[in-house]
């Protein structure tokens, strides 16, 4: 039941992200909200926008993991609270939607912050080797890697004596040359040394049990409550709801979508998960004639 997907190195990449690699010091998200209105004198007030405020708008080293924790939590809540739909629907009792609640939360929060750990490390080491061998080549022939560049600017629309010219003036900055190399000829993005796939990992992991605890929230606090079988569920629902809304607006961040669609789409994600997870155990439980009282 993992909805929302691990976090993707291959997303692209956040305004803070942007920044931390030297970045057009534009304001992104000012850009972006032009576009979609339109608005050309504010598109070109983004662009003019001066260095001056990028300090506030720089999230750190702590930035690039925003993604992790979002992203872990969506997956968190929407399989946590399937586990409590199916549970339900499935007239299970309090101390089994705990038991499976938890157990998903340890199991499957330990399965998706490891995946997240070897597919970045995979990521960043193939990024690192190519960059390594890209180096290397430029190096030991920089003629044909300038050649290489020269075809592939003139496949664009160049024409060659421009392509060559350009190439020319770019080759003369060798690391700069060597990061449009990669992202040119390989589509790959320079690798960042500071990246941490143990820390995206961990992130990921710790968000998804913070927020796949949610949903089992009116449940750990029944007796303090005193709410009902019918009530903790429909208080589990209210407070997955607003999450989900919440981590779908913060998502829109990473998917340049607007901030209702993303939530309302998320709502039905977590929503459509969970109907399904409690028609299935509500249509089985049934045809073995019930399983338990709640």
């Amino acid at each position: 039941l993992h909805s929302a997907g691990a976090p993707s190195r291959t997303h692209a990449m956040s305004e803070s992200e942007i920044r931390q690699r030297g970045g057009a010091s534009r304001d992104l998200n000012a850009a972006r909200a032009a576009f979609d209105t339109g608005d050309v004198d504010a598109s070109r007030q983004a662009h003019e926008a001066n260095k001056i405020h990028s300090t506030e708008q720089h999230a750190g080293e702590s930035g690039k993991y925003v993604k992790s924790l979002v992203f872990g939590g969506l997956d968190g809540i929407i399989t946590t609270f399937a586990v409590v739909a199916a549970s339900v629907g499935g007239s299970l009792s309090t101390d089994v939607i705990l038991l499976m609640g938890f157990a998903n939360l340890v199991a499957d929060g330990l399965s998706m912050g490891f995946g997240d750990y070897l597919s970045s490390q995979a990521e960043f080491e193939y990024t690192r080797a190519e960059h390594k061998r890209e180096k290397w080549e430029l190096d030991n022939y920089p003629e044909g890697e300038k050649q290489e560049m020269v075809e592939l600017y003139v496949k664009r629309g160049m024409t060659e004596s421009d392509a060559q010219s350009v190439i020319e003036v770019m080759s003369k900055y060798k690391n700069f040359f060597l990061d449009v190399m990669m992202v040119e000829e390989l589509g790959l993005l320079p690798p960042d040394e500071t990246d941490s796939p143990a820390k995206n990992g961990l992130v990921t992991f710790t968000a998804f049990v913070v927020f796949g605890f949610i949903p089992l929230t009116p449940y750990v606090f029944q007796g303090a409550t005193g709410g009902g079988f019918t009530a903790n569920f429909v208080a589990a629902c209210f407070l997955t709801a607003l999450t989900m809304l919440a981590l779908g607006a913060a998502k829109a961040k990473f998917t340049n979508q607007s901030m209702s669609k993303s939530a309302g789409l998320m709502l039905l994600n977590g929503g459509l998960a969970a109907v399904a997870a409690y028609l299935v155990s509500w249509g089985i439980a049934s045809a073995m004639g019930g399983v338990s009282a709640t």
